[in-house]
């Protein structure tokens, strides 16, 4: 699926009146894409979309600059291993800033660069529509159970 950043999605309403007029064209894909930013788009989706990604990016956002221990303690069940990794990535995007102080033991600091924080607020709206929804995706997911139950019995 691609998303035409030049248009603004609105919801959809329901037309009161049948008349042609004031039905609302549907949303459509954009019949060009430049490659490179669909390129782009999918691999911040993919990065963004792991699970360490959003919640090392909530931590700095929450806390603000902080070292790696820390960092680590705030991200519960994360690896050492996979705590450097995302944040070398989320570095290489841009997302976030390392200092590195000349000290003896070394200091290494993580905060969110102005990149990050703006990743942070777009995906507020996931946060919002979570929220917004969470009755309805619980019934959804209930019902599933109890029907995937009754087809096994």
């Amino acid at each position: 699926m691609r998303i035409n950043p030049r248009r603004k999605a609105t919801p959809a309403r329901p037309n009161k009146t049948k008349s042609a007029k004031t039905k609302r064209a549907p949303l459509h894909p954009p019949t060009e894409v430049d490659p490179k930013i669909e390129k782009l788009v999918r691999e911040i989706i993919e990065r963004v979309a792991d699970k360490w990604t959003m919640l090392i990016l909530e931590a700095l956002e929450e806390h603000g600059t902080m070292r790696f221990t820390r960092l680590g303690s705030l991200v519960p069940g994360i690896s050492q291993k996979m705590l450097t990794k995302t944040v070398r990535q989320m570095e290489s995007d841009g997302l976030v800033k390392r200092t590195i102080y000349p000290v003896i033991p070394p200091r290494v600091e993580y905060q969110l660069t102005t990149l990050g924080r703006s990743l942070g607020a777009a995906f507020c709206g996931v946060w919002i529509w979570a929220e917004a929804h969470h009755d309805e995706i619980t019934r959804a997911r209930h019902a599933f159970r109890e029907q995937a139950s009754a087809n096994n019995k």
